[in-house]
């Protein structure tokens, strides 16, 4: 790991790329997945996690300004560039923990190898289809405004509104990069991957779902049906929370993960 000049900031390179990384606190490993909206180092959830593991919380390709590695297109694409990070830093006896691309990438990471896993915390999770082909699971958010799509995620919309006007470039450029990473890896097919869906049974550790319990992006049914695709998955809800518990409820969150992290 290395430190840039301009930004302090630490950054790891994984098989030539270079990707941002927060790491902070100590004890077991806990592996962050932040969410499409991105992740700032001033992230109270990060804080609050540290205080009872050893958190790293890296920026996904493509995000902020973590480096793209040519031809990494999908989901599926992240979730090998994380088992060879995981690989290279020799994580083990590991909490995974995903906010909703997050969590589909997690769950992408464990249906292929969950040697390293030993717990799964997945946060309103996207990344399969529990309906018909006629019925649509997940609010296309490619057709909202800012407002809109804030109004629908966030149980309080004064959490989730920025002033762009008033933000320093470096943070602009990060929630424009982070929408066009969304849009590269969630556009089509929209924000899942068809093969997912079967291939879930596959994951045979502890796996918790916690859920925002006002999020108007996804439904409550939605993350049952996606819990009850994985053996053995717990479901528990964030009252005052949407889509980003870890945003909205970064407490609550927090202590419901570390929980279940130390839980025998």
């Amino acid at each position: 790991m290395s430190v840039t000049a301009e930004s302090a900031a630490p950054t790891l390179v994984v098989n030539g790329t270079h990707i941002d990384l927060i790491e902070r606190g100590s004890g077991r490993p806990l592996l962050f997945l932040h969410a499409e909206n991105g992740i700032e180092p001033a992230l109270p959830a990060i804080d609050e996690l540290a205080k009872g593991a050893r958190v790293i919380a890296p920026t996904h390709p493509g995000f902020g300004r973590s480096e793209l590695p040519k031809g990494t297109r999908t989901v599926d694409d992240l979730s090998y560039f994380y088992l060879d990070m995981l690989d290279q830093l020799d994580l083990r006896d590991l909490t995974v923990v995903g906010v909703s691309l997050g969590a589909w990438i997690a769950a992408e990471i464990a249906v292929k190898s969950a040697a390293r896993f030993a717990r799964l915390v997945m946060a309103n999770a996207v990344g399969i289809k529990v309906g018909d082909r006629e019925t649509r699971d997940i609010v296309d958010i490619f057709a909202l405004t800012e407002k809109e799509f804030i109004d629908i995620a966030y149980a309080e919309p004064l959490r989730g509104t920025r002033d762009y006007k008033a933000l320093p470039d470096a943070e602009v450029l990060a929630a424009a990069r982070a929408r066009e990473a969304t849009a590269r890896f969630a556009w089509n097919p929209y924000f899942h991957n068809p093969r997912l869906k079967s291939r879930l049974h596959r994951i045979h550790i502890p796996t918790l779902f916690l859920w925002g319990a006002h999020d108007r992006m996804l439904s409550e049914s939605y993350g049952r049906a996606y819990a009850e695709l994985i053996p053995g998955a717990r479901f528990e809800l964030i009252d005052r929370a949407g889509h980003f518990p870890d945003h909205e409820q970064p407490k609550v969150f927090a202590d419901k993960v570390l929980a279940f992290a130390k839980a025998k």
